[in-house]
């Protein structure tokens, strides 16, 4: 009998009731490493609703603690829950620093597998003496950096997920990895075991297409940098040839008959340029390893042209105006050098006048007959200008050679060394020359000399 009447007896046989629904509600969740234990575990609690309906037919609902397995948690679980934290945050910082961050940094994941990926790549293509076959095969070193930071970031989340599933929720490592893997890629299955879903589940339901889809927005930036890159390199075929060549530069403009106030407007274009490579590689060091779409073109290689040229104007006739040339070299100094730090290429940044460079006295000597011969005027003797030529090579000679090397840029003359040896290829001479008074063709016969008389030359 209960105290009270026959009503308050029903109401405490329907409270009990109720009680042990919430009791046995909260330790049957999950598939614990203990299925017997009951109580729940109080460094792992999450609120459970639990649906009771009175005896007036009315809903309610009570909340109850539940351990999110339903046994004991030990220190081993907590550390393999924290290690998987570690790795997931790790990844995320260093997706975003690879494809939000626009300011250029180590990465500790994608750096490692670029580094892999082209030694690997280079590797293979050293095996062939023929350029043109090594061309072919270096043109995959840049999209399987691209394959593989993605692939590395997946793995890692991955990995970190399952362990953080295999920690927390008391799964076994298969299913906690099967369930990881289903949620990250969104398959649309998920582990048959428990009949909740976790929040790392929904974490990594969010993290599998938010990376790809970063990866995609990254993609357009990245090609949208290669082509402003390639416009310039691609004009430079005309005014030095390819593969290019520093002195080809000043020879084709004398040829030509141009004015003084064309190579300053190269020099402002290329100092732009220069200011545009610097921010967009030193960014994305993928765009480093991109090649050109033709074997003979090559960005360092133009680079290293055009700043040749600037030096030869500079001491070859110093009594012109060289502001627009002194700036150029400054900002083409400064490109190189950023290219430098992201690619970890040692430099002296402050070289000793007069330090002997790679580039031989004998070269020099013969482009400086050359352009003598197709009608240059320089203002200095060959003994004057070699000294000042070799002080200014010296601050940007020894990166181009390297990125050059690295690259196994086309083997250009006064391009550096190559591994394997090979040798330098000049510049394709100019087919024909249009003439500046009746635009007509005139075709340049093989062996011809290219110094043209004033009539015949383009203005």
């Amino acid at each position: 009998m209960c105290a009270g009447g026959q009503k308050d007896c029903d109401d405490r046989h329907r409270d009990a009731h109720t009680s042990q629904r919430v009791e046995h509600h909260g330790g049957g969740i999950g598939h614990g490493r203990n299925p017997n234990a009951v109580t729940p575990d109080v460094g792992y609690l999450i609120l459970v609703r639990v649906i009771a309906v009175n005896a007036f037919g009315e809903v309610s609902s009570q909340i109850a603690a539940s351990g999110i397995g339903s046994g004991q948690v030990t220190i081993a679980d907590s550390a393999l829950f924290l290690i998987g934290l570690v790795i997931v945050i790790i990844t995320a910082a260093d997706v975003a620093r690879a494809l939000v961050m626009t300011r250029s940094s180590h990465s500790r994941l994608t750096g490692p597998i670029n580094d892999v990926t082209r030694l690997a790549v280079t590797s293979f293509a050293k095996r062939h003496k023929s350029y043109l076959r090594r061309d072919s095969i270096q043109s995959w070193t840049a999209p399987l950096m691209i394959v593989g930071s993605l692939s590395m970031w997946l793995v890692c989340y991955l990995i970190g997920y399952t362990l953080m599933l295999d920690g927390m929720i008391g799964l076994t490592f298969a299913e906690a990895f099967r369930e990881a893997g289903s949620s990250l890629f969104t398959l649309g299955f998920a582990s048959q075991t428990r009949a909740q879903l976790s929040v790392i589940d929904f974490l990594a339901a969010a993290t599998g297409p938010i990376t790809i889809g970063l990866m995609i927005s990254y993609l357009p930036s990245l090609y949208g940098s290669y082509n402003r890159r390639e416009l310039d390199v691609a004009l430079l075929k005309g005014r030095a040839g390819e593969p290019n060549w520093g002195p080809e530069v000043l020879a084709r403009f004398s040829v030509l008959g141009s004015d003084q106030q064309r190579l300053l407007d190269l020099w402002a274009e290329w100092e732009r340029w220069a200011a545009d490579v610097s921010e967009s590689h030193s960014s994305y060091p993928t765009l480093i390893y991109t090649r050109s779409a033709r074997p003979m073109r090559n960005w360092v290689v133009a680079l290293l042209s055009v700043m040749d040229a600037a030096v030869l104007s500079l001491v070859l006739r110093p009594k012109d105006r060289q502001v627009a040339a002194r700036m150029f070299l400054r900002q083409g100094l400064e490109c190189l050098r950023d290219l430098a730090a992201a690619t970890g290429i040692p430099y002296d940044s402050n070289p000793k006048q007069g330090t002997p460079i790679q580039l031989s006295k004998e070269e020099f000597d013969s482009a400086f007959t050359m352009l003598t011969e197709v009608g240059y005027k320089p203002q200095r003797t060959v003994e004057e200008a070699w000294p000042l030529f070799s002080d200014w090579r010296l601050t940007y000679e020894s990166i181009a050679y390297e990125l050059a090397m690295r690259l196994d840029a086309v083997p250009a003359k006064w391009s550096g060394p190559r591994h394997p040896a090979t040798q330098a290829i000049p510049p394709v001479p100019p087919q024909f020359i249009v003439g500046r008074e009746d635009g007509s063709i005139l075709f340049v016969p093989e062996g011809e000399p290219r110094s043209l008389p004033p009539e015949k030359r383009l203005g």
